[in-house]
């Protein structure tokens, strides 16, 4: 191997960051499983209603499947906030189904909800307080330094916030006018079918950009120093 070859230091600090970056993102958005939990409980609600048009049914096994996938991680002891979200979710849609009678309004919270994180991924960003940096700062380590520390990152983070704001904007459009124009089945079965392209789409661009940016400064570590360091002292 001769010398232009061999990695260099900035290559495997680059290929260590983007290693910690991947890390971070599949715990703070769940990964493969917490798609799955996504997924599950909308696909069994639109197809047993396609099948039989029976609300109370479709309604009742998508929050059975959305508590049972709870039980699974609790008597596994895994992280279960990817999954309480899930059954807090189809609760809502249960429950507004059940009472308008409109085997439609099982989609409506999580729509009125998708269009509010939009809203709010948005505008945080224009505000210079970006949601994703909010959410992956304490994943990181870094809390809040990136917004004073590392001016870096706070521009990744804005592209991502943006990112996913617009993404999320551009379901919530197509998925509102199905709402009043399609039945439930075609509603349901293209909310079925957005659940994920959006999400990977804005997963990676959340990668690519925080995978150019600077590294995180990781505040615990400081704060641990700098106790050392006084401790140290005061011997």
């Amino acid at each position: 191997m001769t010398s232009l070859d061999k990695p260099t230091t900035e290559d495997t600090s680059a290929d260590d960051a983007r290693a910690v970056t991947e890390a971070a993102l599949f715990e703070a958005f769940g990964g493969v499983r917490g798609m799955v939990e996504t997924v599950l409980p909308g696909l069994l609600f639109v197809s047993i209603y396609t099948v039989n048009k029976d609300l109370h049914m479709s309604a009742i096994a998508a929050l059975a499947v959305a508590l049972v996938m709870v039980v699974v991680r609790l008597a596994r002891k895994d992280t279960v906030k990817h999954a309480f979200s899930g059954v807090f979710g189809v609760a809502f849609g249960v429950v507004f189904a059940m009472m308008t009678g409109n085997a439609k309004d099982f989609y409506l919270p999580g729509m009125l909800y998708t269009l509010g994180l939009a809203l709010a991924y948005i505008v945080t960003a224009m505000a210079g307080v970006p949601l994703i940096g909010l959410m992956l700062g304490p994943v990181f380590k870094e809390n809040l330094s990136w917004r004073t520390r590392n001016p870096g990152r706070k521009k990744a983070y804005t592209k991502a916030s943006w990112a996913w704001g617009l993404i999320l904007l551009g379901k919530s459009a197509i998925l509102f006018p199905l709402y009043w124009w399609a039945d439930t089945t075609q509603l349901g079965w293209v909310l079925v079918a957005l659940k994920i392209p959006p999400f990977l789409l804005a997963v990676y661009l959340t990668w690519v950009f925080l995978a150019k940016a600077p590294p995180p400064i990781d505040v615990f570590a400081e704060m641990e120093a700098e106790e050392e360091r006084k401790a140290a002292a005061s011997e």
